[in-house]
């Protein structure tokens, strides 16, 4: 199969332009808001641009979403709703895609199901991105395969960047619960409710859905875990290539983060909006633009209302949803975000000063896993593992603690056209593999895995995440036993074939870990704040773990 370019795009939205087949003819959905028309492919029911939410335009703009308003007679359902207003990737990212239509009013989701589905299990696709860019309507998150194996599929958007994250101390004073700045995590739990209440139309099971994410998305699903309301909303979750970042707090400087309302009102003030009235009076592209020159970050804020505290203290309280999980991460993910990556120092000895200065009786250690011998992979790999790998190990470790069933994995598989360009195993490179489609459906800058060994990849590993959904437990037919992570850190490493193992990077996470105690100790961000010059870490606590 091709790739997707250009010309295809072009192609697929003058069939969507084309007058639908008559409704009778389609497959047909009666949701809480009033009758859906979508389309057959494949023999599957597929619905598009189902709104969830009402549109978050105008005065509702920064609102917490409101539900939909009904309709009368058959509503299309054929077509993909717009994108959330977002800024275009650069056209040399390997992540680039061709634009495609945006607007505010874009909180709708997709489903794909079986023909006959009955009480089948349901998954919840949250996209990445960095919560700035991205969209249920790419090509690569199609749910063919998943509703061909039984699963009920739904792609959701939600608000990004400045639209989705922004808090500010005027829209804080108009909310009844004092707080701002988790739209888009608000706007994941409406959909979430959404599906609670009317994925039986489509044939699923609202009592077992899977909410799954990559990046951004699993950055979600494990914000996810932490946020209260979005409890009882979903039964499993799986995170591909999440982090564990020190977030901004409401109105608190923190962790060498400004409070999130201070950082709202100095993006107001660069577009010179005075109040809250003239903010949203801002066109949103304007908005979007000159929050990217200000560097404004979209992530969630500790605002005690939606996330009660930093998700690394929820999970050490327990206090996260108990849920099965299935997570892990990429071994060459950063191989793609070099920009994420320290540089590395003229020479080995520079190097090596620089970790035992500041990292002190965690050198050894650091040394050990990150040599000095090639300064420039030992910090690809310390940044791959202080951002995703880390964060996959404590979530997963966290769930298995709590006797829940958890697994972890590695994803290892490099082709040819990724290594040839030297990104082997980057971040989001197990996309195309989980969704089961290898060669299908890729941005056009993407390295094309294109031989049968991907392809009997792609399978394995999609019918892992299937069982997942299923059951809890990641089973393949004719695949290898996945054992959950427990006291033995168990791991499947997914390389040009699945195999199972035991602890995936040893020590790899007891030095991250203890790392990320000692700076969140201090008060310090411990996200992408490590290498030979970064600030030199605290010595260790007395009785403090290691």
């Amino acid at each position: 199969m091709m790739r997707i370019g250009a010309w295809l795009w072009v192609m697929l939205i003058a069939l969507a332009a084309a007058p639908p087949a008559a409704a009778a003819d389609r497959p047909q959905a009666r949701v809480a808001e009033g009758r859906l028309a979508g389309e057959w492919q494949d023999g599957l029911r597929v619905f598009r641009g189902i709104p969830y939410a009402a549109p978050p335009v105008g005065g509702r703009r920064w609102r917490p979403p409101a539900a939909p308003a009904a309709w009368r007679g058959m509503r299309e359902a054929a077509t993909f709703g717009a994108a959330c207003v977002q800024p275009a990737y650069p056209a040399d990212s390997v992540y680039f895609e061709p634009p495609m239509p945006m607007s505010e009013d874009c909180l709708t989701l997709n489903i794909w199901a079986p023909a006959k589905a009955r009480k089948a299990p349901v998954i919840v696709w949250i996209h990445g991105g960095a919560l700035l860019r991205g969209s249920s309507a790419g090509p690569l998150y199609d749910g063919g395969e998943y509703a061909k194996r039984g699963i009920v599929f739904v792609s959701i958007n939600y608000r990004l960047g400045v639209l989705g994250w922004l808090a500010y101390p005027a829209l804080s004073a108009e909310s009844p619960e004092g707080v701002s700045g988790n739209y888009g995590l608000l706007d994941q739990v409406a959909a979430l409710g959404w599906v609670k209440r009317n994925i039986a139309a489509f044939g699923g099971d609202a009592t077992n859905v899977t909410i799954m994410g990559e990046s951004a998305g699993a950055l979600s699903v494990a914000y996810l875990l932490g946020v209260p309301r979005a409890r009882g909303l979903f039964a499993k979750a799986i995170a591909e290539s999440p982090n564990m970042r020190a977030v901004p707090r409401l109105r608190e400087a923190a962790f060498g983060l400004p409070a999130a309302e201070a950082t709202g009102s100095a993006l107001a003030g660069a577009v010179g909006a005075k109040d809250l009235a003239a903010l949203r009076a801002v066109d949103a592209e304007r908005l979007v633009q000159a929050a990217l020159a200000a560097r404004f970050a979209p992530q969630p804020t500790v605002d005690g209302a939606v996330l009660p505290a930093q998700l690394v203290d929820i999970l050490d309280r327990g206090e996260q949803a108990r849920v099965p999980l299935l997570a892990g991460f990429n071994s060459g993910e950063v191989r793609s975000q070099r920009a994420l990556v320290p540089k590395a120092p003229a020479d080995a000895a520079t190097y090596e000063a620089g970790i035992r200065q500041r990292y002190g009786d965690l050198a050894p250690a650091w040394l050990r896993l990150y040599p000095a011998t090639d300064g420039d992979e030992s910090l690809i790999a310390a940044t791959r593992d202080a951002v995703y790998g880390w964060a996959s190990e404590r979530l997963v470790r966290a769930q298995a603690a709590t006797g829940l069933p958890a697994y972890l994995y590695l994803f290892d598989h490099c082709y040819a056209a990724a290594q040839a360009r030297d990104l082997c195993a980057f971040h989001a490179s197990e996309l195309p593999f989980v969704f089961g489609r290898a060669d299908a459906g890729l941005p056009p800058n993407w390295p094309v895995p294109a031989d049968a060994t991907d392809r009997a990849l792609a399978g394995a590993m999609i019918d892992y995440w299937a069982g997942f959904a299923r059951s809890g437990a990641p089973a393949a037919a004719g695949s290898p036993n996945w054992p959950a992570y427990g006291g033995a850190e168990a791991y499947m490493r997914f390389g040009a074939r699945p195999v199972a193992g035991r602890d995936p990077l040893p020590g790899m996470f007891e030095l991250q870990e203890a790392v990320m105690r000692r700076r969140r100790a201090a008060g310090e961000q411990w996200f992408l704040n490590l290498g030979p010059a970064a600030p030199p870490l605290a010595p260790p606590a007395t009785g403090a773990r290691p």
